[in-house]
């Protein structure tokens, strides 16, 4: 069922799967399946919803931005969504997975050796502390992370001046941007696009917001995250 549904939703997607992209994502799924029984990697289960809700998903940032070759972060990747979808679709893509929690880092290096995925860096820490990769990604992705505004300050200091940043969000994007509108700007963003998508086989229709770097994120920022809960930009 999950190559059927995965084959027919890239087919009304226009994306092409590479070779062993279905093959990769059976791999992800079973995985992922045996893992969330004892580690509560996410809430969606079953062949069906998590091709949709997961994979076709995750894949559709592929058709907002132009990925191949690039260098890709993905912060908060929890369970690996969006990045590592991007990863099997676009093999050309080198991807970074970032998450707080070490157990869903190991869970990803897994799924990588077992599937014989590479070009991926796993790093376990903070989002809030970029350090030595600062400003070095063409894009930062993220999805279901927090509210665009923090999104924002969590993700833009990765991504060098004439990159971009792509948060995958649900079909009410617009009051987030709306909020964030000054975060956006204090942190050498700029709104590009918003691009709607519906997710294959469903009635979901979802938005990828595009915010182009225009200029360098003050070093200030990103704050403590106990900081931008209590005083959001």
């Amino acid at each position: 069922m999950l190559e059927k549904i995965l084959s027919e939703g890239f087919e009304a997607m226009g994306i092409k799967p590479h070779e062993k992209s279905i093959e990769h994502f059976r791999c992800y799924y079973e995985l992922l399946e045996q893992r969330n029984k004892v580690m509560n990697l996410t809430a969606i289960s079953g062949e069906e919803d998590c091709a949709r809700l997961h994979f076709l998903d995750s894949s559709a940032a592929l058709l907002a931005a132009e990925l191949e070759g690039k260098r890709v972060i993905d912060v908060g990747t929890g369970a690996g969504f969006p990045g590592l979808p991007l990863k099997i679709m676009e093999p050309s893509i080198s991807l970074t997975l970032l998450d707080s929690l070490d157990k869903r880092i190991k869970f990803l290096a897994e799924v990588c050796s077992e599937a014989g995925i590479t070009g991926v860096d796993f790093i376990h820490g903070r989002a809030e502390e970029p350090g030595m990769l600062r400003e070095s990604f063409d894009f930062a992705v993220s999805r279901a992370v927090a509210r665009l505004s923090m999104l924002c300050e969590f993700c833009l200091p990765y991504v060098k001046v004439g990159g971009s940043f792509l948060a995958l969000k649900g079909p009410a994007a617009g009051e987030e941007i709306a909020e964030a509108k000054k975060a956006i700007s204090l942190l050498g963003g700029k709104l590009e696009k918003v691009y709607e998508y519906s997710v294959p086989g469903t009635e979901l229709k979802h938005n990828i917001v595009i915010i182009r770097k225009v200029s360098p994120t003050p070093h200030k920022y990103p704050r403590r995250f106990a900081l931008m809960k209590k005083n959001p930009l």
